[in-house]
């Protein structure tokens, strides 16, 4: 079966997982995926064996980390600083569709490998560049990580409840989405391409990201000109809320339509008395008695466990679902039976389970098709068959220094 980004070639030169993340996604539809790294060290996130107190070392001297931004790519090490390095690059950059770099504009200006430089050398190339900041602006120089993201965007005050301090969420959650964004602009750019005949430059950042990601918050910031409140589950609207059940273990509930599901969740809890209540006969109701039915839905959930109730919920087609643990996912038969995790044959760690690609195509297939490559790998092929080298020129450049 046919991936959708069969025949397109990508040349990354990024760092970390923000931009580099995107063209893994890219190799997830199919295209071929070339990363240049520095001889010798290669990109940060290879020796990145613990972040914070999260360990991420696995076996074969690799990381968690390097494999979630370097999945189905080729790794090929050039001396960027050195002229011959530039000339082996550039020739690369003339036989690919996308140059994608998260390299900060003056060092991407210094190495000679911004659009200017690059469009010269292919005027069809899709050139796409990650920062931190965005390309204009006082900041627009200034590096960033997913932790400014969540900070800058106001993501941090969206999360916990009113009475906490600005918190995060683990593990590179801007860093993915600035990944998928990333993506998400090649392949439009790249359609554009195909219609218009026309090569160009797009620009996604961390912040753009993950203010994109708020867009609803932002806008009732905006619009609504208030602060978007925290949610406070004890004094919640009981409907659209979050429990505890017996064996310790939350479900969350989204029935809002108080018409459609007040009805059926009294029933199916066991209480029809509840909806004729005089205190909660109605939505308005249920907001200035919320304090109250929360901690008696506490007391009723607190009686069974779970799953139980999360049966009883599917019966009267009511909106609940698990609050699962991470480790918990893969044996999730709904997460499992949709391919949301697969397996997958490591060629270090045997059989391991990772995350899938997220969309279903019907004439086609997507999902990662190799693990990260080791520093160099495929320099000599690479070089070989799609720059034309001989093997004596790539002797002499691995003499020189150059690769």
């Amino acid at each position: 079966m046919k991936r959708p980004l069969e025949g397109i070639r990508v040349l990354e030169l990024g760092m970390f997982h923000a931009g580099p993340g995107g063209s893994a996604i890219l190799g997830d539809l199919g295209a071929e995926v070339i990363k240049i790294e520095q001889p010798g060290t290669g990109d940060p996130v290879r020796h990145m064996k613990m972040v914070g107190s999260v360990p991420l070392e696995i076996q074969g001297e690799n990381n968690i980390w390097l494999e979630a931004a370097n999945r189905n790519k080729k790794s090929v090490t050039i001396d960027l600083h050195k002229e011959r390095g530039k000339e082996v690059a550039y020739r690369l950059v003339s036989k690919s569709d996308v140059f994608l770099t998260s390299l900060r504009r003056p060092a991407v200006e210094k190495l000679k490998m911004n659009y200017p430089v690059l469009s010269k050398i292919n005027p069809k190339l899709i050139y796409a560049w990650v920062s931190g900041y965005g390309p204009n602006g006082p900041d627009r120089d200034v590096g960033a990580f997913d932790y400014q993201g969540q900070g800058r965007s106001g993501m941090m005050f969206c999360v916990g409840e009113p009475d906490m301090p600005p918190l995060v969420s683990q593990f590179g959650i801007i860093d993915q989405a600035t990944s998928i964004m990333a993506s998400h602009e090649i392949i439009t750019a790249l359609l554009m391409r195909e219609r218009f005949s026309i090569g160009q430059e797009v620009h996604v950042s961390i912040l753009s990201t993950a203010l994109y990601m708020l867009y609803c918050n932002v806008l009732i910031a905006l619009v609504g000109g208030f602060e978007v409140p925290r949610h406070k589950r004890v004094k919640e609207y009981p409907l659209r809320n979050y429990y505890k059940c017996s064996d310790g273990r939350w479900f969350i509930l989204t029935a809002t339509l108080f018409e459609r599901y007040w009805p059926a969740l009294c029933q199916a809890i066991g209480h029809p008395e509840l909806e004729k209540d005089e205190r909660f006969d109605t939505a308005e109701k249920l907001h200035i008695n919320s304090e109250r039915l929360v901690a008696l839905f506490d007391q009723i959930f607190a009686t069974k466990p779970r799953d139980e109730w999360l049966e009883l919920f599917a019966k009267y087609d009511l909106p609940a679902a698990p609050v699962n643990r991470l480790s918990e996912l893969a044996n999730d038969p709904q997460i499992t039976e949709n391919g949301y995790i697969v397996d997958f044959e490591h060629p270090k760690l045997g059989k391991i389970k990772i995350p899938g690609y997220p969309v279903h195509f019907s004439k086609a297939h997507a999902g990662t098709r190799s693990a990260a490559p080791d520093i160099g790998e495929h320099t000599d092929s690479v070089l070989r068959e799609l720059g034309g080298y001989s093997q004596k020129e790539i002797i002499q450049f691995r003499a020189d220094g150059v690769i």
